[in-house]
């Protein structure tokens, strides 16, 4: 009986009393780890949970809630959270702004609050997106995911391991070792991969490789409508039945079937306004599903790719563009079936997240709206505008 553990019941806030700022944090650490281990929980059983947990009040667990809801996105905020965090690389006030009107990012004012916020079509275009994949999955369907990357024939790892004891070429060829192969003066030739994948793996002979033959930076210059839609006409038969098949916006990938006689037939511009990749899709009952802009992070094969090119630049001593190709192929049979299952996962709990950032977004900014709209704050006093009007 000494052994045993005596485990107390949570401590009341005693009602009237103030909640400090150390409570008010563990009211919102518990919050947020509700809606991460419990994401469809009733708004009640969540206060209820919370009050249990803290021993606080559910009428302060409320406003705590709203007060963190409350909060807005600022530029300073942001740039202090991102440089106080060591992974994260640091940012200067410009190079941070920057780098959000790059991402699509804008700022709103709302009355007497300014907050940084996306384009409303991109959150439109990411919530249709996210609930036609999540209506989908539940349907059972198969879902497919491709995507276009490239490799360079100079591609290696930057860093590797060296013995410190080997003092020059020469040293190390009297010791009969070798120094390794020299890295590449330059990129090289590149190849051009194009894939599709799902959760049982890459698609077997569904990989399109290719020579790059532009010298540009955007590997996108060297696909056209013409190409891919020969690729995706050939994958097509290879796919289930009933399956979705998503894809970014590449222009190659939303080529239009007609082009619309004048602008100003506009009573039937829906019958101009249809992508030939898609109509081709639906003669194999599938779906073509595209993603939100600037939201590869909604593509698992993404994470696929990383897997292969790690693959390439971890063993590319030669820097020719034949081994690479060999090289890349090999990285592709590493990526297994339960990889490709593991990267969905996570894409799923991404779509999660953006899902629920939305709706706190919304109404955070509502709420925020609405208190600036009907409070007025006189000398230091918060006074309602029916009673102020008396």
């Amino acid at each position: 009986m000494d052994n045993l553990i005596q485990v107390t019941p949570t401590k009341r806030n005693r009602r009237g009393k103030v909640v400090h700022s150390g409570q008010k944090q563990i009211v919102i650490n518990i919050y947020k780890d509700l809606l991460k281990t419990e994401p469809d929980i009733k708004y009640d059983n969540l206060l209820n949970k919370i009050s249990t947990k803290s021993g606080i009040g559910i009428g302060t667990i409320k406003r705590t809630i709203r007060e963190y809801k409350r909060e807005i996105p600022t530029l300073p905020k942001m740039l202090q959270v991102i440089n106080d965090d060591p992974d994260l690389p640091s940012f200067s006030r410009t190079s941070l702004q920057r780098l959000l009107k790059d991402l699509q990012f804008e700022y709103t004012k709302r009355n007497r609050n300014s907050a940084l916020t996306e384009r409303e079509d991109l959150i439109l275009w990411r919530r249709k997106y996210i609930a036609d994949i999540r209506r989908y999955r539940k349907e059972g369907k198969t879902i497919y995911f491709l995507d276009e990357t490239w490799i360079n024939a100079g591609d290696c790892s930057s860093r590797v391991w060296f013995d410190k004891t080997v003092k020059s070429h020469r040293d190390a060829f009297n010791r009969g070792l070798t120094t390794g192969s020299k890295n590449p003066t330059g990129r090289g030739k590149r190849l051009i991969v194009v894939h599709i994948g799902s959760t049982e793996g890459f698609v077997a002979g569904c990989l399109l490789c290719f020579e790059s033959k532009k010298n540009t930076s955007d590997y996108h210059d060297e696909i056209n409508g013409d190409t891919f839609f020969e690729w995706f006409c050939s994958v097509l038969p290879l796919l289930k039945d009933d399956s979705v098949i998503v894809m970014d916006n590449a222009p190659y990938h939303s080529v239009k079937k007609d082009h619309l006689p004048t602008p100003s037939w506009t009573k039937i511009k829906h019958q101009y306004d249809l992508f030939i990749v898609d109509e081709e899709a639906k003669k194999h009952n599938q779906i073509v599903l595209r993603l939100p802009p600037y939201h590869c992070e909604l593509n698992p094969i993404e994470l696929a790719w990383s897997v292969v090119k790690g693959h390439v630049k971890k063993n590319n001593t030669t820097y020719k563009l034949n081994d690479v190709r060999q090289l890349f192929n090999d990285g592709i049979k590493k990526v297994t079936p339960e990889m490709w299952s593991n990267f969905v996962s996570h894409t799923i709990k991404e779509e999660d997240k953006f899902w629920q950032l939305d709706f706190i977004s919304d109404e955070m900014l509502e709420e925020t709206q609405a208190s600036t709209s009907h409070v007025l704050t006189i000398t230091g006093e918060t006074t309602s505008d029916s009673e102020n009007s008396d």
